[in-house]
Formats: C-alpha cells, sequence, structure tokens
C-alpha cells in the first residue's frame, strides 16, 4: 500500500486513572478508524500518565505487554483492521524492571514492542532504558518505525530507522511545555521536521495534553511529509484532538533531491568515524 491514512490522537491521559486511559484511547482509536485512518499514533505512556512520584509509583501502574492496554488496541486492531502504534508504561516480568514502551500492533498481534532508548531529565529515575535500535516493522500500511519522544531527538537514531527502510516513524511523545519566543513553532516540532526532511521520512509525532502534578504539555501533536513540511498539525496545548492526513509511503522510498543529489548515497561515511566516539 502507498496512500496511507495516519491519525495522531492528542489525550488528556489522567496519572494512575488506567481504566479511565484505556477507555479514553479506545474512543479515539474507534473515531479515528471511522474517519478512514490505517494507522493510529497514541501518546507517550497514554495508559498511565507521566509524572510518576518515583519508580515504586511507576511500577504499581506499569503492565507487561501482553496487560489489558495492549490486548485491547490488538482487539481493535482487528475489528477495525488498523495499525495502532501507543505508548505504555511497561513491567518487564520476571525482572520487575519498568520501561518507558511502545507497542506497535494489527490484526496479527503485537509486531514489536520499543523500549525508549533515550531517557529525559527525570525518567532516568523511573525507567531502564531500552538497549535495542528503533524497529521497522512490515505491515499492511507500509514499513513502520518505532521510537518514543526524546529518541526523535538524536539524528543517528532517525537515521538508523531511515537505512533501515522506514517510510513512517510513528513517535508517541510527551513533550513538556517550554518558553518559546512568540509566533515561534515547538523546538520538538522543528526538530521533527528536520529529521523528517533529512531522512525522507514521514514522522507522526502525538502529543498530549491536560496539566499534570504541576507539568503542562506543549501539545503539538504534527504529521509531517518527506520534504518536512506539515500534512496535519502541529496541534495547540489545549486540543484534545485527532490530526488525520494521507500519507503517499512510496515518496519515502526515493531519497533523490533532483537528479544529482540523494540524501542516503550523497553521505561520506568514510569521513564520520567521530560519530562513534561518546
Amino acid at each position: 500500500m502507498s496512500d496511507v491514512t495516519v491519525a495522531c490522537c492528542q489525550l488528556g491521559p489522567r496519572i494512575g486513572e488506567l481504566e479511565h486511559n484505556r477507555a479514553q484511547a479506545t474512543a479515539a482509536i474507534e473515531a479515528a478508524a471511522q474517519q478512514g485512518a490505517t494507522v493510529v499514533v497514541l501518546p507517550e505512556l497514554c495508559n498511565s500518565g507521566y509524572v510518576f512520584a518515583d519508580a515504586d509509583e511507576a511500577r504499581l501502574m506499569a503492565e507487561p505487554a501482553d496487560g489489558d492496554t495492549v490486548s485491547g488496541w490488538i482487539e481493535l486492531a482487528r475489528s477495525l483492521d488498523v495499525v495502532v502504534v501507543g505508548g505504555f508504561c511497561e513491567l518487564d516480568d520476571p525482572s520487575g524492571t519498568v520501561y518507558n514502551s511502545a507497542a506497535l500492533v494489527d490484526s496479527g498481534g503485537v509486531r514489536t514492542i520499543y523500549r525508549k532508548a533515550h531517557l529525559w531529565d527525570r525518567e532516568g529515575l523511573v525507567f531502564a532504558p531500552g538497549a535495542d535500535p528503533p524497529p521497522v516493522v512490515d505491515t499492511a500500511a507500509g514499513r513502520i518505525g518505532v521510537m518514543v519522544c526524546y529518541d526523535l531527538e538524536f539524528p543517528e537514531w532517525v537515521r538508523l530507522a531511515a537505512l533501515d527502510g522506514a517510510e513512517l516513524i510513528c513517535a508517541p511523545v510527551n513533550w513538556p511545555a517550554a518558553p518559546r519566543p512568540d509566533d515561534e513553532r515547538p523546538g520538538e516540532v522543528v526538530r521533527a521536521q528536520a529529521a523528517a526532511a533529512v531522512n525522507r521520512v514521514f514522522i507522526a509525532a502525538c502529543d498530549r495534553v491536560g496539566s499534570e502534578r504541576g507539568v503542562d504539555w506543549t501539545g503539538g501533536s504534527v504529521i509531517v511529509d518527506v520534504d518536512g513540511f506539515p500534512l496535519a498539525g502541529p496541534a495547540g496545548p489545549e486540543e484534545t484532538v485527532t490530526l488525520i492526513a494521507r500519507c503517499r509511503l512510496d515518496q519515502a522510498r526515493n531519497k533523490r533531491l533532483n537528479e544529482r543529489n540523494d540524501v542516503l548515497a550523497d553521505r561520506r561515511s568514510e569521513l564520520y568515524g567521530g560519530l562513534v566516539r561518546p
């Protein structure tokens, strides 16, 4: 499939209210499918909320990958014939380790579980970092890469997914609100646009809204094309909204900028040895 309808469901999870959060996500997935979406992206940690007091509180709210949240997404994916990418607080049994994770599910079940590798601020006090590169999965909609929030801000990480053939990168995010000059887009949105353009991939970043324990959110959900331009969004900081965009994923298979330049073929890997230094 080439012409794919992608949805980002910008929601307002409530910390610790798992049943409410699951119901909110279910309603959003169903509504997006009714609008024609075949790929539905949900926010980071949308089952649990984000601002945990400590690792022990997060562990109480965490679920295994076969828990109620991801199992519910699988049921919806099968009944609605959609791909769902959503963030959840994952408990790894039997170790008891807690991860900030994202699941990609479709009618075949769980296709991948990705554990966020780059932890932001206090996340390092709550979660263990993932140790695997961003997965890229063949789905009926196309080749989809998965990463979470801060991962998007590492050019090497997005490039790994592009080199692995990702056509669309789906990123559940929770972007805390930060000051910026008047009339400027959020920096996270700018970086998502840049990452899409320099790799010629589509990016769907799905943020959240709603003040949580004193933290406000950018709410800048956005779907970006291979030239780095928004197809939908960025959304506003107060909007519980679903963004919808049609993405011609075949455009992401063409890395050419013109008859002489190609964003991947023009790399000079022999000169980039410094990138392997810590």
